[in-house]
């Protein structure tokens, strides 16, 4: 039996301590490890549902839920303004009708062919169709078409027309049973400047187009195209463009103050100086379009010349300006009243003229330099009418008053000499 001494026990002692300490720490690291590699494979596994972009995207949807939970208001709010312009329009732009014109031509051939004409806007005024427009909107026309705002379209004829207003009605025949919008009158002799006013119309064909502005003036006198006076025309800065003319100048409830005639540009386009013949004016025209096919005028029966430079110096006149009574009708209204015709015979042109009698200068105060001025001075003049009208006679001026006649349409004095 082999003995050991006491040192060798003693190594073999603390080795044997050192190996076991080396083995129990190496179980205890294989074991950790294999239960740490268990966890991520299970990590792994229920992370592999969910991909990294689909996480982002979650995250993202939760954040969009987020923000679209708060509450959000469908209502659209107007102003008052805005309220009142979408009201007139509402109630009014059924009744503004587009009108469009054929007109007869010659071509090359010297055949008469048909073309087209012009094109405006008009107003329905009464229920059976009839329309209030302008007369230089259907003038020359030999066809005349009203569109309305269904896009129905009919043949109009016309009513009656009045160079002196530039009004004109003209009506077409709607289907039976067919309800027609219409527009009201307003009262135009209450308009103030700076009242706010809308204009509807058909500009450059664009139907039914409504623009807003202010009554920039009144009592505006303008000569228009047939060389006649309008007196007391609405000035506005409300956009009327080429086929506008026609159309319905309303107030703010709707009601028609005024007829859209005429805009004053250098290019013929809007430049915020617009013209429409007051209500009150268009109410007695067409009135009396509808009741006798013309305007039932008060007028004095004489012929007139418009003096120039040319007949005053010839006639050795004093004054320049003013209409001659060339001829007064024996027993008429004039010749009652004293008025004082020519009696000296004189060519001018190839009319014979009369000189030597009263030079007309006012009527009622308006004065009276042309025949556009001596007509539109009678424009509101009814037949009964007593008038008081200014001659200048052998250098000196006095008043006479005459009261007016109701002559046929076909003998109203042509007073268009001299111009």
């Amino acid at each position: 039996m082999k003995l050991y001494s006491k040192n060798q026990v003693i190594l073999c002692t603390i080795a044997g301590a050192i190996l076991a300490v080396l083995l129990t720490s190496a179980v205890f690291r294989f074991f950790s490890r294999t239960k740490n590699n268990s966890a991520d494979a299970s990590g792994i596994s229920a992370a592999s549902t969910e991909s990294p972009e689909e996480t982002e995207l979650a995250v993202f949807e939760t954040a969009s839920v987020k923000q679209t939970v708060r509450p959000v208001s469908n209502d659209i709010t107007y102003t008052q303004d805005e309220l009142q312009n979408i009201s007139v329009y509402d109630a009014c732009n059924g009744a503004v009708v587009n009108i469009n014109t054929k007109v007869t031509a010659i071509n090359w051939f010297l055949e008469p062919i048909v073309e087209d004409g012009g094109s405006g806007s008009g107003s329905i005024i009464d229920k059976r169709g009839y329309v209030l427009t302008n007369v230089h909107v259907i003038k020359g026309a030999t066809k005349i078409y009203v569109s309305l705002s269904d896009g129905t379209q009919y043949e109009a004829t016309v009513v009656g027309q009045d160079e002196d207003s530039d009004l004109a009605v003209i009506k077409f025949t709607p289907p039976e049973g067919t309800v027609l919008q219409t527009i009201s009158f307003g009262d135009s002799t209450k308009l103030k400047v700076g009242q706010k006013v809308i204009a509807i119309g058909n500009p450059f064909g664009f139907d039914r187009t409504m623009t807003t502005g202010i009554v920039s003036a009144l009592g505006r006198p303008i000569k228009n195209s047939s060389n006649r006076i309008i007196r007391n025309m609405i000035q506005t800065d409300s956009a009327i463009n080429p086929g506008n003319s026609g159309g319905p100048l309303l107030d703010t409830s709707g009601k028609m103050i005024g007829i859209n005639t005429m805009i004053y540009s250098s290019s013929g386009n809007s430049a915020g100086v617009g013209f429409a013949v007051p209500a009150e004016t268009a109410v007695r025209v067409a009135s009396d379009l509808l009741k006798y096919g013309r305007v039932r005028r008060g007028v004095i029966e004489v012929s007139l010349v418009q003096l120039n430079n040319t007949i005053a110096n010839y006639a050795n006149l004093d004054i320049a300006k003013g209409v001659l009574v060339s001829r007064a009708t024996k027993g008429g209204n004039a010749d009652a009243a004293g008025i004082i015709e020519g009696t000296q015979a004189a060519r001018y042109g190839n009319t014979i003229i009369y000189l030597g009698g009263d030079i007309i200068t006012k009527i009622d105060n308006i004065s009276v330099t042309s025949i556009a001025d001596y007509y539109s001075a009678l424009e509101s003049k009814r037949p009964g009418d007593v008038v008081y009208v200014t001659v200048h006679r052998n250098g000196k001026d006095r008043t006479v008053s005459i009261r007016l006649a109701d002559p046929s349409y076909k003998d109203k004095p042509a007073a268009t000499y001299g111009i």
